[in-house]
């Protein structure tokens, strides 16, 4: 039988996939020498049988349980459930990955009515145990028994108003032996069965409650947002008590070893005096900044700071630290990689490689392609006027407006809504993570820089100020009313700035952030590695002058139907589609060569000596026409009104058209080449405005580089067409001028019938690019718009489907057409370009696969080209370290 448990100080070392990481790194400061308290782990794998057994403990577990116990009493010097001299323990979650604040802890395990007198007899310090026993019936009742810890707080207040005192340290021993009789006397009513008094009962309990927490709602939301598999289950952590709350030498905190919203190096941190556990993440009271420790414990300060470096030297990665003081001697508590904003990602990575603690490669793959994405937020126009209302801290960085709403309810029914929202809360708690996920920020009135909202925020890049205690909160009225007396209804715009800590009534204009030299250092070495190319897809030259600005190596789309748009151009092309010759037709199309060829000399300008490819029109000809039954009320109003002969023909040659080309399925009707087949006098305008455009700027001394994609293709006989039809105008236009230029022909690869004929397409076409949203949708047979509004949701929640293939590639499905593709098409024509231009050309997982199967480059919107190219090298440094998984 697989070992169960494992002490901290034992000599084997075990990885986080069974410790979890609270257990690996508890064991991994023991065996460096650090004051750890002494404990032991029940392991991750103990959790996956539990939920096998279908919600029991495994044979035999209890025993072993009891046995490591005893070990621990011999350790501890204390024995556990004993009146005279108690051993109180703590049981942690610890999951392989960091899951702040998901799952359970329970603190001063082992108090009961007799333990509770020994421990003040013991510690002299009658307040002291009477905090710790009240603080652990509220735990133990909350984790264990299911009652809302609000219950008990409720019973503190009505202490602390009854002594006229305003926090929790300041309430009596009288007070607090109070509590700790009422809360009781709370469990019994709630329960009908006493609080449990048999200490080895408590600790059974609470192990089995550790576990369940591993599925409970708000773990699995958060296990869903960060990609975290469901069967990994968590460790528990037993750890001898040591106490922060025996006096004013007495404290606990959380400290980072680098700035976590900035990465600047700094011992960055929060601690409180006379305090336990989950006082500070938790918000319960402001705590101090971690650097007026130093006056006020000058040598802890110091050991901190020593041991700071320490275990960022042994990890080589910012540390997150917990750490208890207990009468002046300093225990650490947890250490791991901390959870750091997308700014402080980048520049912690390159600082530590400028340091000599990491290299290049591994400061690229610590860096995730999300924190890329997340460095790309909004700010507040610097040249705005706004004088804030309130300033609490700014815990994460990025600025947000949105309606302030005061529960995580209101902010999933407003977002749903369509609105953004601001969500204001006292402090947040994971039970508040569904709001969060909604709320375009976070604001809180208590709480400080690790506080929970703090690290969610930060984790998933959203805007957060944190204890901006100047805000009074009404949470029954929806009010909050800010110094000199202005109130903010629920309702009500605010704007948020997480990187100064200001509020400000009423909406802001934002910004777009500009890339750091951190930044722009990290994905330099990115590129150094890749082997993809990165492009974008852009349409008009401001996008492609932003896409070159972010590192874009051309443009892999440019639709040109989005040139269509607008009223003017609208109505052009209305008139070639009411033409009812090739003859009427020629004349809106002259019109719109000449707009085409002045778009197409932008785009080609903006992208001076790189690729630009352009999909002909791809969309069906009625998304430009109106509805039918608006045309016939247009018609049948201008008879009304007597309008003139012509406009009434026109309107009646409008309606017959609205109908004529109305279609039960548009995806797979009359669009893409197949207009150009039928009508190759509209492909013909368009590649004649681009030829054109390129001959213009070619003779402004323009390196203009053009590839003309044709969309939709399925056949041989159809790319052939298309391929002479191109070849036959760019020559003519080229031959017209006296001017040689080098451009492709290809095709947009999205039915999936030209997946499987590709050998046969690339005898004409000499680039391929994916069109994976409509490959997907053909071949799942998925309406895109349809399935991800009514079922799609489901499948994933449900396991029918792994992941939302709209989002990232079906390697199984999509992915073997993409392979087959490559593979068909390359056997004909060696050199054939490759490349994917759907919205995966912006996934990490989906570009990961791109470079497995031999792709040449991905082409994504110009805001994730920096996400492209960094996960471009991940796949790539991945691949060399024999880290890439292999699953189609």
């Amino acid at each position: 039988m697989a070992k169960r448990i494992y002490f901290f100080d034992d000599p084997e070392p075990v990885g986080r996939e069974l410790l979890g990481g609270k257990g690996a790194g508890l064991a991994e400061m023991t065996r460096i020498g650090l004051p750890v308290p002494y404990g032991f782990t029940v392991t991750t794998e103990v959790c996956r049988e539990y939920y096998r057994l279908g919600g029991r403990l495994p044979d035999g577990l209890k025993e072993e349980v009891i046995q490591s116990m005893h070990r621990l009493e011999d350790k501890a010097g204390k024995k556990f459930g004993d009146p005279s001299n108690p051993l109180l323990i703590s049981v942690r979650s610890g999951a392989r990955v960091s899951m702040p604040g998901m799952m359970d802890t329970i603190l001063n395990l082992g108090l009961n009515d007799e333990t509770v007198l020994g421990l003040s007899r013991l510690t002299n310090n009658e307040r002291f145990a009477w905090d710790s026993y009240r603080r652990f019936i509220t735990m133990f009742s909350d984790v264990v028994l299911g009652i809302s810890k609000d219950e008990f707080e409720k019973v503190l207040d009505e202490v602390k108003e009854k002594e006229h005192v305003k926090y929790d340290a300041e309430v009596s021993a009288e007070g607090l032996k109070e509590v700790a009789l009422k809360s009781k006397e709370l469990v019994q009513k709630i329960t009908g069965n006493p609080f449990p008094m048999d200490v080895w009962e408590q600790l059974f309990m609470a192990i089995e409650a550790v576990f369940r927490s591993w599925n409970n709602p708000r773990a699995i939301l958060y296990r869903q947002l960060n990609n975290i598999p469901d069967d990994w289950g968590t460790a528990v952590n037993i750890v001898q008590m040591v106490f922060g709350n025996m006096g004013d030498d007495s404290g606990t905190g959380v400290a980072f070893t680098r700035n976590p919203a900035t990465g600047e190096k700094e011992l960055y941190g929060e601690y409180l005096t006379n305090a336990q556990g989950e006082d500070v993440v938790a918000g319960i009271r402001t705590p101090k900044p971690i650097k007026e420790m130093a006056q006020e414990w000058p040598n802890t300060y110091a050991e901190l700071t020593h041991v700071a470096a320490l275990l960022e030297k042994h990890f080589k990665d910012m540390q997150d630290m917990e750490f208890t003081v207990e009468k002046g001697k300093l225990y650490m508590l947890q250490t791991r990689s901390g959870k750091r904003t997308a700014q402080a990602a980048v520049t912690i990575a390159v600082d530590m490689v400028h340091e000599g603690l990491i290299d290049k490669e591994t400061a690229v793959l610590r860096v995730s392609p999300e924190d890329v994405n997340h460095l790309l937020h909004k700010r507040i126009d610097p040249s705005a006027k706004g004088n804030p209302i309130a300033v609490g801290l700014a815990a994460s960085p990025g600025a947000a407006v949105g309606t302030l709403v005061f529960s995580a309810e209101e902010a999933v029914a407003e977002a749903s809504a369509g609105k953004s929202v601001i969500l204001c809360r006292p402090e947040t708690t994971p039970d508040d993570l569904h709001g969060m996920v909604a709320a375009q920020g976070i604001l809180t009135t208590r709480g400080g820089m690790t506080s929970h909202a703090a690290v969610i925020a930060r984790g998933m890049g959203k805007p957060a100020v944190t204890g901006t205690e100047s805000l009074k909160l009404d949470l029954d009225n929806g009010v909050v009313t800010a110094p000199g007396g202005v109130t903010i209804k629920r309702g009500d715009v605010v704007t948020i700035d997480g990187g100064t800590g200001e509020v400000f009534l009423g909406a802001l204009p934002l910004v777009e952030p500009e890339v750091s030299a951190h930044f722009e250092e990290l994905l330099s070495w990115a590129d150094e590695f890749r082997r993809l190319g990165v492009k974008a897809n852009a349409d008009t030259p401001e996008d492609a002058a932003l896409a070159r600005k972010f590192g874009a190596e051309g443009i892999g789309l440019t639709r040109t139907e989005h040139m269509f748009l607008g009223h003017e151009r609208t109505q052009i092309v209305q008139d070639m589609i009411l033409a009812e010759t090739t003859e009427e037709r020629m004349v809106p199309l002259q019109k719109l060569l000449e707009l085409q060829r002045s778009d197409f000399i932008g785009i080609l300008k903006a992208m001076d000596g790189l690729p630009v490819t352009i999909r002909l029109l791809d969309p069906p000809l009625h998304e430009f026409l109106p509805e039918p039954h608006e045309a016939a009320k247009e018609l049948e109003q201008a008879k009304r009104n007597g309008a003139p002969a012509e406009e009434i023909e026109r309107l009646e040659r409008l309606y017959r058209r609205t109908v004529q080309f109305q279609e039960h399925n548009p995806m797979m009707g009359f669009r893409g080449c197949r207009l150009g087949i039928i009508y190759p006098e509209i492909y013909e305008m368009q590649i004649r405005a681009v030829a054109e455009a390129a001959v213009e700027l070619k003779k402004q001394g323009y390196n203009p580089r053009f590839q003309i994609m044709h969309p939709l293709v399925g056949t041989e006989a159809e790319m052939k067409f298309l391929a002479e039809m191109t070849h036959k105008v760019v020559n003519e236009v080229l031959g017209k001028n006296g001017i040689e230029l080098d451009y492709k022909v290809g095709t947009m690869v999205e039915v999936p019938r030209a997946a499987l004929v590709a050998g046969d397409l690339a005898k004409y076409a000499e680039f391929f690019s994916f069109g994976t949203n409509d490959l997907t949708q053909l071949t799942f047979g998925y309406s895109r718009d349809d399935a991800e509004g009514k079922f799609l949701g489901a499948y994933v929640q449900k396991g029918i489907l792994p992941e939302d293939p709209f989002i990232s590639l079906d390697r199984n499905g999509v992915g073997r057409l993409v392979e087959l593709g490559v593979t068909e098409g390359r056997a004909t024509r060696p050199d054939l370009e490759v490349g994917i231009c759907g919205e995966h050309g912006g996934d990490p997982k989906s570009i990961e696969f791109c470079h497995q199967v031999g792709l040449d480059y991905v082409s994504a919107s110009p805001y994730r080209v920096p996400l492209a190219r960094l996960a471009a090298a991940q796949a790539a440094l991945k691949e060399k370290r024999g880290e890439i998984f292999k699953d189609k």
